[in-house]
């Protein structure tokens, strides 16, 4: 059994647009920001918490890696149903609530004494991490632009690496300085602070409750509604594509976030706090340059082929990590890692709507991103497991190497994203 078409249930009608300029490109600067939050004080801030929890409580890293799996884990679970919760409600909503629950649970972090708690606080915050995250964002941008996805996708994924830059330095700093327990409440007052009045004036859920068609063509009076093209839920995910794509991604992004979920204690163990503060800012720094010029890159060669050779980088960017120990050397390695981020990510959204189209696509993504998340949560547990068996990152970052080149090569059999042609009708004779 199929969904039916996520925007074709209408959530209550917001104000009009005031003007005759589209809207488009101001949803895509709010989903930039929202991302930006989101990333800076979650998906890279995890990196941070985890470098501090290990500091000032001595606890194994192993085990605060597995309360990394924890939330990566609930957050994916959380992603489903946030793709039917945005199918039905008008997404502002959504992400308002996401950024509450992710809020409150960043204050109370800094509060834990003990793993258990870690573990649940973590599990909450994934929570509103998934409702503020990629899955309602990226919606709402392939609702608005379908000629223009790619380049309205990777300026909108862009704040993802923008809040690495800006917020997970600004994070680590206040956390070095005055210790989580006096910081975290103010990063979870800042999480919702800042999400919640850009959400709501510049998202807007769907184009043709503002009267436009998607890419910026106005509706006539009158006009009835397009039909949403796209393929069914139930089909797409029994196809080779999607199969390869959710796969591969399972190791590729597996792969990336554990070796950024434990970059910074990388770098700092190589080299000194102010250092690995650095090491962010410059791995989000080349991602966002890589994904500007990926979100154009891709309208010229194969969407496939291009991201097989994304997975390629990556995995030469951790082999180098795994062994390199001068300063230069290491951010040589960080340089190469974050263009790979920052065209990976970014991929995932786009191939899945570029092949299957808008019509099922919350679903279809929640689907993909939810296996996905399993490797995800994986990676970060496997190099902190390996950090304690073997006591160095060589070891660590070669696994993730070798997963994610398992990754590139499931990829590499999944097919173009464009979708096959109609075979032609038989002649009648």
């Amino acid at each position: 059994m199929t969904s039916a078409p996520d925007v074709s249930i209408t959530p209550p009608t917001p104000s009009p647009v005031p003007d005759d300029r589209f809207p488009g490109w101001r949803v895509v600067a709010g989903c930039f920001f929202v991302l930006m939050v989101n990333a800076g004080l979650a998906f890279y801030g995890l990196a941070v918490y985890l470098n501090a929890f290990s500091n000032e409580k001595g606890w194994a890293l192993g085990s605060i890696s597995l309360g990394v799996t924890i939330f990566f884990v609930v957050g994916a679970t959380a992603g489903l149903w946030v793709a039917r919760l945005i199918a039905a409600y008008d997404v502002r909503l959504v992400i308002i609530a996401g950024a509450a629950l992710a809020g409150a649970a960043l204050a109370a972090l800094g509060q834990v004494d003990t793993v258990w708690q870690l573990y649940l606080v973590y599990a909450v915050f994934a929570v509103g991490f998934a409702g503020s995250g990629l899955v309602p964002t990226t919606t709402v941008v392939t609702r608005w632009f379908h000629e223009r996805r790619a380049v309205a996708l990777s300026v909108a994924s862009t704040g993802l690496s923008v809040g690495g830059i800006v917020l997970t330095p600004i994070a680590k700093r206040f956390i070095d300085e005055r210790g989580l327990a006096a910081t975290t409440p103010w990063l979870g007052l800042a999480f919702f602070v800042l999400i919640v009045p850009v959400a709501w004036f510049l998202v807007r859920p769907d184009p043709e409750l503002d009267g436009w068609s998607p890419d910026g063509v106005r509706r006539v009076a009158g006009e009835s509604r397009p039909v949403v093209a796209g393929m069914p839920y139930a089909d797409a995910v029994r196809t080779r594509f999607y199969r390869a794509v959710t796969i591969g991604y399972l190791f590729a992004l597996g792969a990336q976030v554990g070796g950024i979920q434990q970059l910074v204690k990388l770098v700092e163990d190589r080299t000194d706090p102010a250092t690995a503060r650095f090491a962010v800012t410059a791995l989000a720094g080349t991602s966002v340059v890589a994904r500007l010029v990926g979100g154009r890159a891709v309208q010229l060669v194969p969407m496939m082929r291009f991201t097989v050779v994304v997975g390629a980088v990556q995995c030469v960017a951790l082999i180098g990590l795994a062994f390199v120990t001068s300063t230069p050397l290491i951010f040589a390695s960080i340089v190469l890692f974050g263009m790979a981020i920052g065209n990976l990510l970014m991929m995932q959204p786009l191939l899945i709507a570029e092949r299957f189209g808008v019509a099922d696509y919350p679903r279809i993504y929640g689907r993909s991103q939810f296996v996905a998340i399993v490797g995800v949560a994986g990676g970060p547990l496997l190099l902190g497991w390996l950090y304690d068996v073997s006591g160095s990152y060589r070891l660590p970052y070669l696994a993730a190497a070798a997963c994610c080149l398992i990754g590139a090569s499931i990829l590499s059999i999944g097919g173009p994203a464009t979708a096959p042609a109609a075979p032609p009708a038989p002649e009648r004779r």
